[in-house]
């Protein structure tokens, strides 16, 4: 892997405009790479999934995409009908289109960052293959007082071009006081077996508020890694609702810093797999001051032999008086070989806080079954009733009702 990481590298570096200073720093990420591989079982985060080797079973030998010098078309038959929205496709990793029409122009910058190299700080192997190959990176800023009339949804494509590559991409995302962001990330993957490597960073001024929603529902061979950075300001608020289904493996990390005083962050999930699928959400949620508030409400339907994994920790600083932070994960075995694993976390070092968590699972209650079947329903009209009901609870949280509709359409939740 090393002779073929160092010449799509070097590809790479060819077709970008770089300072040497920038060139290096990118070889110093590969380098760390390189050092530490994909992520295992050793790392405390990873005790649930080895990525080099869901890496070698579902794609097998990974080349590094580079090729970013030609164009894509893009193919509008994967945009969403019935909602208007504003636009930021990415195809093969590659930026093709940028539409914000439906917004005041002098509200929203659009800046090239590509060629100041930023690094996560999540010391993680994948932070360092990021900052090593990604292309384009791009920092969008929503004006001061402004918020955005239509939700921007950002299109995760692939076409026949790639097979077996890795594609990393980045975004920054800068909110300034009293403004707002409805996002929605949405995977529509037509190539099979490629590993993208997804990093945001989200800085939230004072009252300003995002709203953001990942879907990845459409059946793919794909692997994904997403790493959300979320740092908040006074009063601020961000939503993530996380749909996890289509992929083979999928991903979510959300970090979330609330650094100002009534800060609050709330992260909604569902998994809904089947076969082999491994997915997996991982949340931190540092509460860093006093009167901040967090909730999570994790619940996986798991079907086959498909496996959900959620960590979530909440850690409480002893400055973070007053904090309010709830976390639950449920879910439903619909067989015996569907797997659950939860690994809910508490770091608390102040005293005057209310904070708990929580974690279930179970199969469907066969008493309910018999119960709707003796009303007129078969067994499987029973069935879909019941994991519905169990999983609108979460589709509840989405407090965008636009975004809401779009959801329930998309996984057949019916009221």
């Amino acid at each position: 892997m090393k002779e073929q990481l160092q010449k799509d590298f070097n590809n790479t570096i060819r077709n970008l405009t770089l300072s040497q200073k920038d060139i290096e720093i990118k070889k110093f990420y590969l380098d760390n790479f390189i050092n530490k591989g994909f992520p295992n079982r050793k790392e405390e985060d990873w005790k649930f999934s080895d990525l080099n080797q869901i890496i070698k079973k579902n794609i097998g030998e990974l080349s590094f995409y580079s090729d970013y010098t030609s164009t894509n078309k893009v193919d509008t038959s994967v945009f969403v009908d019935g909602l208007e929205h504003n636009k930021i496709v990415f195809i093969n990793g590659r930026i093709e289109k940028i539409d914000f029409d439906y917004e005041k122009k002098d509200q929203i910058e659009i800046i090239d960052q590509s060629e100041t190299i930023n690094k996560f700080n999540n010391n993680s192997s994948l932070s360092d293959l990021n900052g090593a190959f990604t292309n384009k990176s791009f920092k969008i800023v929503v004006k001061g007082g402004y918020q955005l009339i239509k939700p921007l949804i950002i299109y995760h494509t692939t076409n026949s071009k790639i097979w077996s590559k890795n594609i990393n991409l980045r975004l920054n995302f800068e909110l300034y006081k009293n403004s707002s962001l409805r996002l929605i990330d949405l995977f529509r993957e037509t190539s099979e077996k490629n590993f993208l490597n997804i990093f945001y960073n989200f800085d939230l001024k004072e009252n300003s508020v995002l709203k953001n929603y990942k879907v990845d529902k459409f059946e793919n061979k794909n692997i994904k890694y997403s790493f959300n950075n979320i740092e908040q300001d006074k009063n601020s608020v961000s939503e993530t609702f996380i749909l996890s289904s289509g992929s083979n493996f999928c991903k979510n990390e959300i970090n979330c810093n609330l650094n100002g005083e009534y800060s609050s962050a709330f992260v909604n999930g569902i998994f809904s797999i089947n076969n082999n699928k491994h997915h997996e959400i991982r949340t931190i949620i540092n509460h860093l001051t006093e009167n901040t508030r967090s909730y999570q409400l994790i619940k996986s339907v798991l079907e086959d032999s498909s496996r959900s994994v959620y960590q979530g920790k909440i850690f409480v600083n002893s400055k973070a008086q007053k904090t309010d932070g709830y976390q639950l994960s449920k879910a439903i075995l619909l067989n015996k070989d569907s797997e659950f694993n939860a690994k809910p976390e508490l770091e608390i070092y102040a005293d005057d806080v209310k904070c708990s968590h929580g974690s279930a699972s179970g199969s469907l209650n066969e008493d309910s079954i018999f119960y709707l079947m003796s009303r007129g329903l078969n067994y499987q009209q029973s069935r879909e009733l019941l994991i519905n009901g169990f999983l609108l609870d979460v589709v509840e949280k989405i407090t965008d009702p636009e975004v809401k509709n779009l959801i329930k359409n998309m996984i057949g939740i019916k009221e």
